[in-house]
């Protein structure tokens, strides 16, 4: 499956840009999820990859990557190919690189799809047309539903992420 996104964002933006595919410490809670059976597979295929447990899932741990240890210093995601981008196929990538730079979030009782405030090329949209073209698309059903079967991926809400989409529990 490729990016959901991809009827709003074109692959060239995202391959241009890159800003997802890599995290500041203060922001390691963005890192993609994994699971036992696709960290094998990835392993097989890519060699190993440092990964943490997060409740029943896993998670990058990019702590090897941090050269100066600050909060603000950026490590690049393992998949990251500096000159070709990301290295995994489209069926390989976790479902939070797919669904980029929308998130699932929980705001008190109500599970919420956010837009990141920080990828510069959806903010070259109106807020409206994300918005749209997460309800019309299936690409909001879809997350929900995806979360659902792994709710480790419902991140707490966060201060200036732009509500799209409610969905009470």
């Amino acid at each position: 499956m490729k990016s959901l996104l991809s009827g709003i964002l074109t692959a060239r933006q995202c391959a241009a840009c890159r800003f997802c595919c890599s995290f500041a410490k203060f922001e390691s809670w963005e890192t993609p999820l994994f699971t036992e059976q696709s960290i094998q597979l990835l392993s097989e295929k890519y060699g190993s990859f440092p990964v943490k447990k997060t409740g029943s899932v896993y998670t990058l741990d990019l702590d090897p990557f941090y050269k100066m240890h600050t909060p603000e210093e950026y490590a690049p995601c393992p998949f990251l190919n500096s000159t070709s981008g990301c290295m995994l196929a489209d069926e390989e990538k976790p479902f939070d690189c797919k669904i980029w730079p929308l998130r699932i979030m929980r705001k008190g009782s109500v599970t919420v799809i956010a837009l990141t405030p920080t990828c510069k090329e959806i903010n070259k949209y109106p807020v409206d047309a994300v918005k749209k073209f997460a309800e019309q698309s299936g690409t909001g059903a879809l997350i929900y539903k995806e979360a659902e079967k792994m709710p480790d991926m419902i991140k707490p809400y966060r201060e200036g992420f732009l509500v799209l989409m409610e969905h009470t529990v």
